[in-house]
């Protein structure tokens, strides 16, 4: 037959288990990992919103490149990205959906902007204006060219 065994603190009649004191140093240590990560992994995640919109953009370019080919011109300003999805009235070679997917707003929930002629010496400008929406900013809120 097996005996029960009490597992008790030696010399006293109290269970085994932990301090408010140790807690309290645990809680701590958890404190500082999280005030030494966070900020680390939030500088991230504003990075990876910037690489979206990059990548979004060369799409659009690509795509755009394959407007041309059919069409003889890129969209006009009026016609902006949505030519890409749909057939603008004006143009008879068009052998669209240029993209695979509908025109996606950049990653902070705004839509792109598409200006042709380009004002940067290119043939056409695709923006998006960072966090901020706004023209200029620095860092997140920093424009986004093609």
């Amino acid at each position: 037959m097996t005996q029960k065994v009490a597992r008790t603190v030696a010399g006293s009649g109290r269970s085994s288990g932990f301090t408010l004191l140790e807690l309290l140093v645990v809680m701590a240590i958890i404190g500082l990992l999280a005030a030494y990560v966070g900020p680390k992994y939030f500088s991230q995640l504003g990075k990876s919103e910037h690489n979206v919109a990059k990548a979004q953009i060369e799409a659009f370019a690509k795509a755009l490149d394959n407007f041309r080919l059919d069409a003889g011109r890129y969209p006009t300003t009026a016609e902006g990205l949505n030519a890409l999805a749909s057939k603008p009235v004006n143009v008879r070679t068009w052998n669209g959906p240029y993209l695979a997917k509908e025109i996606p707003l950049d990653p902070w929930g705004k839509t792109y902007i598409y200006k042709n002629p380009g004002t940067r010496g290119r043939d056409f400008d695709i923006i998006s204006y960072g966090s901020d929406g706004q023209p200029g900013g620095s860092d997140t809120a920093a424009d986004i060219y093609n």
